[in-house]
């Protein structure tokens, strides 16, 4: 249960389309009702507003993942992911990272120097400060989503193609790999959606059974919404659907 809402925050970051006209905006918003198995295990939600860092006009993105009902009171999670990215780039200028699961804390911050490929990491619980060096175009867990969104081979990619970005987590470096898998038409509580199908690959142990035990539909639009994430794991099933949005950019398509 610990892992449940990272893992919903992770791939929800993973919705897809640089260099073209953005796939959002400020105002956007999406909540996610997340499954473990038959239960109602919490919500995740997403939303995107404007802020300002050393005068300039910055995306500011919020995060939030929490425990509902009977699974609040078994294993209580409150996490909480901030990100503030470039409007044209799309490269995070801070990252904020607070966490409650289960009794374990964390409190951090991160500043991105992208020109000397740096970021100071600030841990408030510990009273530390360190840097850490990092690779060009590296993003955070929340700036991913929406650099994604608006990478621009996403649209041309054929089943068995992936696409790779520089993640950076908990004080190090994560290639994510995300591959395509093909186009399918589900069923939402907003109607018939035609969307795209992938498969991030992820670490085997004790929380995930196989390498491609993720799927993730998105739209196929100009949105690129993620819609339904359904992951096997080690102990269970975990499966979140989109429940709730607001403010996107581009028309919501529905098939019927």
């Amino acid at each position: 249960m610990k892992k449940l809402i990272l893992i919903m925050l992770i791939l929800t970051t993973l919705s897809f389309d640089t260099q073209k006209e953005d796939s959002f905006d400020t105002g956007e918003y999406f909540k996610f009702r997340i499954h473990y198995g038959i239960v109602n295990a919490g919500y995740a939600t997403l939303e995107i507003k404007d802020a300002t860092i050393s005068n300039k006009k910055v995306f500011h993105a919020v995060g939030k993942g929490y425990t509902t009902g009977m699974s609040k009171f078994f294993f209580k999670v409150e996490d909480v992911y901030e990100s503030y990215f470039d409007k044209q780039t799309g490269n995070p200028y801070r990252y904020v990272r607070k966490i409650n699961e289960g009794g374990y804390t964390k409190d951090q911050e991160g500043f991105f120097n992208q020109n000397d490929n740096k970021v100071l990491v600030k841990d408030y619980k510990r009273k530390t400060e360190k840097t850490i060096m990092v690779t060009d175009n590296v993003q955070d867990i929340i700036s991913s989503f929406y650099y994604l969104r608006n990478h621009p081979t996403i649209d041309k990619l054929k089943p068995g193609e992936a696409v790779t970005i520089d993640m950076f987590f908990d004080d190090e470096i994560t290639k994510f790999k995300l591959k395509y898998v093909g186009r399918q038409d589900i069923t939402t509580k907003f109607g018939t959606v035609s969307t795209m199908m992938f498969k991030p690959l992820v670490q085997t142990g004790r929380v995930f059974k196989e390498k491609e035990s993720v799927t993730l539909w998105i739209t196929d639009d100009d949105n690129k919404v993620p819609v339904r994430i359904k992951a096997d794991l080690a102990v269970g099933s975990l499966k979140a659907d989109l429940d709730e949005y607001k403010g996107l950019k581009n028309p919501f398509k529905v098939k019927k």
